[in-house]
């Protein structure tokens, strides 16, 4: 029996990792740093714009009113920030996005997947004609008038449950978990109704602990989707008590000294804020909550979408 040290594997195992290699040619060394060089490019302009907003809620107020690049801050001051504290608008306008957000996720799921699981069946009664019609809502809409006047008829009209209800359910999400159910294997629901189980309890039970990733996916959808709406604040809301975070950022950037007028804070008496200052630390404060969630949860995102390419 030959015996051998540690560091002999070890070398032996290297030098055949090295044969094993696949040798790249010039032309795909060349491909590869364009491929790096391109993508590092991209990486760069999406990531500045956000870079420049952040460094200018640092800076000074004469440095940030003389304009130029912001690689880093000038003139570093936490005023703007302190100022935007106390801003009791933009904490009613967060306890605002955080309900519709985790409300409109958590319910917006439940009714997905409680759609999407009988349609993933064939014994199901006019499933195609149903699935049909929900593609087809993928494709053509009400449009904004009919659902500004369903709502109001709903008396739904400054209403907090009107941020919630209208992106309740999305046909793309629809598809997703409909894919998904099909993929899991009916010996699963055959046992448990040899068990007794009834399709409430299997639905429980069963598919959704076996659909943690989709459902993950979903909700995560769900909660980037009601998290960065606007528009629906615009067209039900005129209460300002109900306004969500991202339709308090607009009014910020559109009027920034008649909303912080309106908690206190004037900008032309205060000499270590400016316009610009406000308006870009307001931006960080919104933006800062839904970009340390996403980098944890990306994968998610990846694998719906890998999901979602397979359409049954």
């Amino acid at each position: 029996m030959v015996f051998i040290t540690k560091y002999q594997a070890k070398l032996i195992m290297k030098k055949t990792s090295k044969r094993n290699r696949i040798r790249q040619t010039t032309g795909g060394k060349i491909f590869s740093i364009i491929n790096y060089t391109f993508f590092l490019l991209i990486a760069v302009i999406m990531i500045y714009p956000f870079w420049h907003v952040l460094m200018q809620s640092f800076s000074g107020v004469n440095e940030t009113a003389a304009g130029g690049i912001f690689l880093w801050p000038k003139g570093f001051s936490l005023s703007t920030y302190k100022s935007v504290f106390m801003n009791t608008e933009i904490w009613k306008a967060y306890g605002v996005t955080i309900f519709v957000t985790v409300t409109g996720s958590f319910v917006g799921t439940l009714l997905t997947a409680m759609t999407a699981y009988p349609l993933s069946k064939n014994r199901l009664r006019g499933g195609k004609l149903i699935m049909f019609l929900i593609l087809f809502t993928m494709l053509f809409s009400g449009g904004m008038i009919p659902n500004y006047m369903l709502l109001k008829n709903l008396k739904l009209l400054n209403n907090i449950f009107a941020l919630i209800i209208p992106l309740l359910i999305s046909a793309y999400n629809v598809i997703i978990m409909k894919s998904f159910f099909q993929s899991i294997p009916d010996s699963y629901e055959e046992a448990a109704r040899i068990d007794g189980a009834n399709d409430v309890k299997i639905f429980f039970r069963i598919i959704i602990p076996l659909s943690k990733a989709t459902i993950a996916t979903i909700t995560l959808f769900s909660a980037v989707m009601y998290w960065n709406d606007f528009f629906s604040t615009v067209l039900y809301i005129n209460k300002k008590e109900l306004w969500s975070l991202q339709a308090y950022l607009r009014n910020m950037l559109t009027n920034t000294a008649e909303a912080m007028s309106a908690v206190g804070v004037n900008i032309n008496l205060t000499p270590s804020i400016n316009a610009t200052t406000i308006k870009a630390a307001s931006i960080i404060i919104a933006t800062v909550p839904i970009l340390i969630v996403y980098p944890f949860l990306q994968k998610y995102f990846v694998k719906g979408v890998m999901i979602g390419g397979v359409k049954g």
